[in-house]
């Protein structure tokens, strides 16, 4: 039996070996499917083997670098460690770390920004090519080989059903209370054998909680007793919690109107600080008997949860602060009854969210005057992070709401410009748009009242009146009426910004 007590599978047991020999499973040129989801549920040591083995063999004169897949963004000991000694050739789906970041947009690492719940039929489908390593941390091991899963499930299922080769981080750093969170469905399947998820409740367990996968296949075991490496939420600031209550008044409304339930629909909240103020929020509002169909369970979920407010939630991944976590192991007891953790191709499902009804929140970083939104790029070109699963969520809510400051950069930056730089979301994807300024409910309405109220009720003062001035002007001198823009203009804030440092005109 190996040395964690986690490993109960004497099989497995006995594959135990360092990571840097495991490690050596992976050759040049591999695709590698690593765990992990907002850094969390990701393998800790083999990635940090493997950047010390490519770093070597560079050293050498020799070439070696890897295609790397995830369920979503990880850590530095994985993205920032095999970004750093230039071993990654491909990344996808989504990534979120500062050494990726710069490599990407430096064009030394090829990216492909992917819905999340799309990435598992992608594999499945074999356009991206074979799979040829999976490297996959769980938190146990039961004696018949079920593999417990750890802080997140992502995409585990399928890159251990397409792999060739399984190396496996059995973390006893993760709480023991995770066994039994999981609830891992086997029932999807390409076109056209595709069948309906039978799933009506965030609550509702369709699959099993333990992961599978052939011994044979399994070529490494590696203990570890390593924390995740979430990153801490800061305290809401001033227009954090005008945006929280912006949301919370509408939420409100929308119950006085019974056009949501009192209890509302199912939540989905993507990461951050902002998104962490708006359940909190929640949490000091009227509101009970609360579910959530999300991606992730950060601090504002957990309180929610932990006061009965939340009665149940369903996520593929934890992201939580250390204090979060130590509040979780505290009441994992508690906790372990009211949340499920499924596979992102399930948290993620388009059918599942539309049938659900839910109420998804996410962030953006720009959004034009007519709701198209952009949460991927800056200035047009460089990524930030990804598109994650917010497309998957906007798309198919029943009410879809995107939330940002008013401005950026010390108010250099206007986040509702005359054109986005990049598109994301389009405006049929967008219901409800909420700055600190105020919320603008833009269901139902043609763009030009799209225009007039986002200027109004979003954008902030300092820029509200170039905003009038362009869209008025637009009306007169677009060649069309319908959408009016004047094209020589419409990105003529982001050139600005990039020449002079602000969007605002000198003077």
């Amino acid at each position: 039996m190996a040395g964690s007590g986690r490993i109960h599978h004497r099989g497995l047991a006995r594959k135990v070996v360092p990571a840097e020999e495991a490690a050596g499973h992976i050759r040049h040129g591999d695709t590698v499917g690593m765990s992990g989801f907002t850094g969390a549920g990701y393998p800790k040591a083999v990635p940090q083997a493997l950047a010390r083995r490519i770093s070597d063999v560079h050293a050498a004169g020799d070439p070696f670098r890897v295609n790397v897949w995830t369920g979503a963004s990880t850590a530095p000991e994985l993205d920032g460690a095999l970004a750093a000694a230039d071993g990654i050739e491909l990344r996808l789906p989504y990534q979120s770390d500062p050494v990726s970041r710069d490599k990407i947009n430096r064009g030394l690492m090829e990216y492909i920004d992917v819905h999340l719940s799309h990435v598992a039929q992608m594999a499945w489908e074999g356009f991206l090519g074979p799979l040829d390593v999976a490297v996959v941390e769980v938190s146990g091991i039961t004696t018949d080989g079920g593999l417990v899963p750890s802080s997140s499930v992502g995409n585990n299922k399928t890159w251990l059903d397409r792999a060739d080769r399984v190396v496996l981080e059995v973390n006893s750093w993760q709480s023991p209370a995770l066994d039994g969170m999981h609830d891992v469905y086997y029932g999807t399947a390409l076109p056209p054998a595709r069948r309906p998820i039978q799933l009506t409740r965030p609550d509702e367990r369709i699959g099993v909680p333990y992961l599978r996968c052939p011994e044979d296949k399994v070529v490494a075991v590696v203990e570890t007793d390593s924390p995740d490496r979430n990153s801490g939420f800061a305290a809401p600031d001033d227009a954090s919690r005008a945006i929280a209550g912006h949301v919370v008044e509408f939420l409100e409304h929308e119950v006085a109107r019974g056009r949501v339930p009192p209890e509302l629909l199912p939540l989905q909240s993507g990461v951050g600080n902002v998104a962490n103020a708006v359940l909190a929020g929640l949490g000091s509002s009227s509101f009970e008997g609360l579910t959530a169909y999300t991606e992730v369970i950060q601090d504002g979920m957990l309180d929610l949860l932990g006061t009965g407010r939340m009665v149940s939630a369903s996520a593929t991944a934890f992201s939580l602060s250390h204090e979060g976590m130590t509040r979780f192991d505290a009441e994992a007891q508690i906790l372990r009854e009211r949340i499920l953790l499924r596979p992102q191709e399930i948290s993620n499902h388009p059918e599942v969210i539309r049938r659900l009804g839910v109420l998804a929140m996410n962030g953006l970083i720009e959004a034009d005057v007519y709701g198209n939104v952009n949460s991927t790029h800056v200035m047009g070109s460089r990524i930030q992070n990804g598109i994650g699963g917010s497309g998957d969520f906007a798309r198919n809510a029943y009410i879809s709401f995107f939330t940002t400051p008013s401005t950026a950069k010390g108010g250099a930056i206007s986040t509702i410009v005359p054109m986005v730089s990049h598109v994301d979301h389009t405006e049929h994807d967008v219901a409800v748009i909420v700055t600190e300024q105020g919320l603008a409910d833009l269901r139902g309405l043609p763009p030009r009242r799209r225009a007039e109220l986002l200027i109004e009720r979003c954008a902030h003062p300092d820029y509200r009146p170039l905003l009038r001035d362009y869209y008025e002007r637009a009306l007169r001198e677009s060649p069309g009426r319908h959408t009016p823009h004047l094209l020589a203009e419409a990105l003529s804030w982001h050139t600005r910004y990039l020449a002079e440092g602000s969007m605002l005109p000198a003077g």
